[in-house]
């Protein structure tokens, strides 16, 4: 029998009404054949590599990256914590290491291998586009982690990478996106628009990714589910 007492799917359905990243393309179902005129129901579908709940890959950064279609398996089952950080995050926070060193003092170190899971509450946003990317004049508005909390991350407890309920784990607000630089240099985990997290304890959840190995993608909307003991 499987040691786990719940399942939690950590990804958003995937509807036309998303939210989407400005300039992306949009979400389109096409049906392509019926019931009453073929005997069987099929649509094509068509969205961009980095829509709904998605994992980015290293050549979206870097042209001699790895594409998603690298992945193997065994990188895509890890150990999960979840930093909540909502009391504190305003629409640019950027995720401190006093928030990860905070959430230890309570729950231990972050082992190393664990993907980071950082819980902003902007899941709640996701059916108000609007507010989900604060959008404005100066840019998108919303948290992100911090370039020395990743730096701290990588380096001192050597993560396999990182998630975020919002659209970026860069801050919206950033031009240089270090956060995926730095995680994706090292053909880590780069997890956005994840859900649920409210559902995870702290510590101790595995999550498997279920990546779409489009060759050469950028990246892929991905199914994400936690096993919880």
């Amino acid at each position: 029998m499987a040691d786990y007492s719940n399942v939690v799917s950590l990804s958003h359905p995937i509807t036309p009404r998303i939210p989407l990243w400005p300039g992306d393309p949009p979400v389109q179902f096409t049906d392509v054949a019926s019931l009453e005129q073929d005997g069987y129901f099929l649509r094509r579908f068509s969205m961009g590599e980095h829509s709904a709940t998605h994992m980015n890959a290293p050549n979206s950064f870097y042209a001699d990256g790895m594409g998603i279609d690298g992945y193997v398996p065994q990188d895509l089952v890890r150990p999960a914590v979840v930093i909540d950080v909502r009391a504190r995050c305003t629409a640019d926070y950027e995720i401190s290491v006093q928030d990860i060193q905070d959430w230890e003092r309570q729950h231990g170190i972050i082992e190393p291998g664990s993907v980071v899971l950082m819980y902003t509450g902007w899941q709640h946003l996701w059916n108000d586009p609007a507010a989900f990317f604060g959008h404005d004049a100066r840019g998108s508005h919303f948290p992100g982690i911090g370039e020395a909390a990743i730096v701290f991350l990588l380096s001192q407890r050597q993560v396999a990478g990182v998630g975020i309920d919002t659209h970026g784990v860069d801050p919206g607000q950033s031009t240089t996106f270090a956060t995926n630089h730095a995680v994706l240099a090292g053909n880590g985990i780069v997890l956005e628009c994840l859900t649920n997290l409210d559902r995870l304890p702290a510590k101790g959840s595995t999550v498997v990714i279920g990546v779409l190995a489009l060759e050469g993608g950028s990246g892929s909307p991905v199914s994400v589910m936690a096993f919880i003991p």
